[in-house]
């Protein structure tokens, strides 16, 4: 039997339900023993390239795989009974695959959601595996969160307000613990049998549906976000006072100003820039970054240390803040208010023309800021339209600011950063509660003005802390994953697009590709592609670079406030330069690596929860206007689904497989398409669409839609007309997308008629953090 061919190997390792070795592979391709090394040079071969990836025992499977054994957590069951579960600890940015359990002979008791087992995997499909459980493991009840129906006997009925939870739970009288009608409450999941609905305990009421915060409190509640600060943080905050002098740096005279959000409560970074007039300096400048000198209140270890440790940072939603410090600081003693006197952590740093960083030096000062500004009036004032306020600052303070913020964008550029156009949502929300309208957040040069003069700021700190041989808590931002890139590659090539390869992938290779991709119709879809095959930022203290700004050290110091890594930098920063009181103690470092995962978690969750806040109100935004027509783009493709991207709200919906046009639909993963097996029709990543709203929930924020029209993909910018395909069935209020297909389904393949299930999606369009 002649060689494999590497195609044949990779066929081979994708197909198999279970990660397989080399033996396996030579016993597949009847390979004797001169044929070993050959085979070796060629498995690594297909290892280097992301094809595969090595697990454990160096078996090799498809990327992304599930490992042969994993522990998963259960979901509970769905309508026809199935047990469904979840991979623990699966990468947040990957579509999650779904797992069916197919018995439990061997546990003493019935599975219920949120228990914790062992399991044994076996692949049926691209992402459906079937698990066999080995051993239970210990685990908490599973919550959940929802609205709660009253019942005839006392009891009734629990609606889950996240759209992964699959099911309802019965409600027992003994159980309801006070809850009224349309009541949000929070609920213990119990153990129950494989059949008939399961049961919850409710063990907290937390606000009524309707209620002008619900929607906040939901994502709160349902992302275990605390809200409530323990009584000895409280009574810290309330004792703190004024700051003195003391042996700090006088900066009252320097006119640092703050930029901030028209909504913005909590100042804590303000900025002064002017030119150098060293000789040895032509067209160089003098900047300055204050930030609040939270650290002077908040000492290692206290309540008020232990609680910000815990939220690790603050969470923001359209109604209102969950911050990571009391009022009584973040709005009070370490917010930067105008005219009055406050505790700084400041960074002078001088720049060539170039946008170069010459030097630094870090102080402890005390400043008074010479104004509260916001993005839209120093822009307006640089812009020719000065007002009262900004009028008297524009030469000595707004127009010097500016000129360091266009040196330092050609440091920028010379760089090569990341450059992803990432639009964002701003959605303005009444006194009632709800949605008076959503906008698209401007992006003003005063934004990006702040944002340059805080990257420069928060290198500083992370080359400071180096040089020192002192712990830093880095903010990190790895290459991207080589499997992701090669499929972003692969895919760029039948759009006749293509990204370097045979060297080390720079940031502006990627912006490269974007500024080519600007003015074709397929610029949206590949800034999408780009962003999925990046990989996430976290905080360490081992120093990786960050590749998005492309550089080689970097932390976060400017808003200690509302994150806690910012903190951490300053105490470190007071201890490397012997600042006086609240300095790290550098025995703290042990707890490092561990802070650094938990505050990279709380992170993850604040974003988590921010955008499912903002999908509900978006949601009831959108309730009204049930069967209206709406112009969107497919933003995502899925075996069960299309994901649609609605313009002017932004909303996220989905189109289920079986609403499409009738016919079979492959998934053809290369191509992020559907495409009809009789019709020969695709939806792709990326076209335009007309959309009818099929629904609309509040409750979860999910969005069904029916498609009405789709432009294929290069026909955009011509003008082609739409195609319009006849409606298909239409799918329930819940818009629930068809569940999973048991073993026998063929990979890739999903059905138009409903036949066949489907997971649930997961979040998809998050901004990357920096």
């Amino acid at each position: 039997m002649p060689f494999p061919t590497k195609e044949q190997v990779l066929e081979f390792i994708r197909s198999s339900p279970v990660p397989v070795g080399k033996r396996e592979i030579a016993r597949a391709f009847h390979l004797r023993g001169q044929d070993r090394i050959p085979l070796k040079a060629l498995l690594k071969e297909l290892e280097q390239q992301g094809a595969v990836d090595r697990g454990h025992a160096r078996r090799l499977a498809a990327p992304g795989s599930l490992p042969e054994v994993a522990v998963i957590q259960v979901i509970g069951p769905d309508a026809d009974g199935d047990i469904w579960a979840r991979p623990i600890d699966f990468p947040e940015d990957d579509a999650e695959p779904q797992i069916v359990i197919i018995e439990d002979k061997k546990l003493d008791r019935p599975l219920a959601a949120g228990d914790r087992v062992l399991a044994r995997l076996e692949r049926t499909d691209a992402d459906v595996y079937e698990a066999r459980p080995i051993r239970r493991l210990q685990s908490r009840a599973e919550r959940v969160v929802g609205v709660f129906e009253k019942g005839p006997h006392g009891g009734g009925r629990l609606i889950p307000s996240s759209k992964r939870v699959k099911t309802e739970f019965t409600v027992e009288a003994k159980d309801v613990n006070g809850a009224r009608p349309d009541e949000i409450v929070v609920a213990e999941v119990e153990p129950a049998r494989r059949l008939g609905m399961p049961k919850a305990r409710i063990v907290e009421r937390v606000g009524r549906v309707g209620e002008a915060k619900s929607v906040s409190i939901i994502s709160i509640a349902e992302h275990h976000i605390p809200f409530q600060f323990p009584p000895a943080a409280l009574e810290q905050a309330e004792q703190a006072t004024a700051a003195t002098l003391g042996s700090r740096t006088d900066l009252r005279q320097v006119p640092l100003v703050t930029i901030d959000g028209e909504d913005a409560r909590d100042f804590d970074d303000a900025v002064w820039a002017a030119a150098d007039d060293h000789p040895d300096n032509p067209g160089g400048w003098r900047i300055m970054v204050a930030i609040a000198d939270v650290a002077w209140y908040v000492r290692p270890d206290d309540p008020l240390d232990r609680s910000a440790r815990d939220r690790g940072n603050s969470v923001y939603f359209p109604d209102r803040v969950v911050p990571m410090l009391p009022e009584e600081l973040s709005n009070g003693w370490c917010s930067l208010r105008p005219h009055e006197d406050r505790p700084v952590m400041a960074v002078e740093m001088t720049l060539d023309a170039q946008g170069r960083k010459l030097r630094h030096r870090f102080m402890r000062g005390l400043m008074r800021s010479a104004a509260r500004l916001t993005y839209e009036q120093a822009q307006a004032a640089m812009d020719g339209q000065p007002n009262d306020l900004t009028g008297p600052l524009l030469d000595p303070v707004i127009k010097p600011l500016y000129g360091a913020f266009r040196s330092l964008l050609k440091a920028r550029e010379a760089r090569g950063t990341l450059e992803l156009d990432l639009p964002e949502r701003r959605v303005f929300i009444d006194d009632q509660g709800r949605i008076e309208r959503i906008e698209a957040r401007q992006r003003l040069d005063s934004h990006r003005l702040i944002e340059e003069f805080m990257i420069a700021a928060n290198v500083a700190a992370a080359e400071s802390l180096e040089k020192k041989r002192w712990p830093c808590m880095y903010r990190v931002h790895d290459q991207p994953d080589a499997t992701r890139v090669e499929a972003l590659r692969e895919f760029l090539e039948t759009l006749d697009f293509s990204l370097a390869k045979g060297q080390v992938l720079r940031p502006k290779h990627f912006t490269r590709l974007l500024q080519q991709a600007r003015e074709t119709p397929y610029a949206e879809m590949i800034s999408t592609l780009v962003l999925r095959s990046q990989a996430q930022a976290v905080y360490a203290p081992e120093n990786l670079g960050h590749f998005g700004l492309a550089l080689q050290r970097y932390a976060h110091f400017t808003s200690p406030i509302r994150r806690y890594a910012d903190l951490l930098v300053h105490r470190a920063l007071i201890g490397a330069f012997d600042l006086g009181e609240g300095a790290l103690d550098k025995s703290d470092a042990a707890a490092f690596a561990e802070t650094g995962v938990h505050i990279s978690g709380t992170e993850r969750r604040a974003a988590a929860a921010e955008r499912d806040a903002i999908d509900r109100y978006v949601a009831a935004f959108l309730a009204d206007k049930v069967d209206a027509e709406f112009e969107g783009r497919i933003s995502g493709v899925a075996r069960f689904g299309l994901f649609i991207n609605l313009r002017g709200s932004g909303a996220d919906g989905i189109i289920p497989i079986s609403t499409l046009p009738q016919d079979f639909y492959d998934h053809d993963e290369r191509y992020h398409a559907l495409v009809g097996r009789r019709s020969g029709r695709r939806f792709q990543l990326g076209q335009s669409v007309t959309v009818r709203l099929v629904s609309a929930d509040p409750l979860t924020g999910g969005i069904t839609l029916e498609m009405l029209a789709a432009v294929p993909l290069g026909n955009e910018a011509t003008g082609t007309d739409r195609e319009r395909p006849p409606r298909g069935q239409r799918q329930g209020p819940r818009g629930r997308p068809p569940s999973v297909p048991r073993k026998g389904g063929g990979p890739g393949k999903a059905s138009a008629r409903g036949t066949e299930k489907a997971g649930k999606p997961k979040n998809r369009g998050k901004k990357r953090r920096r």
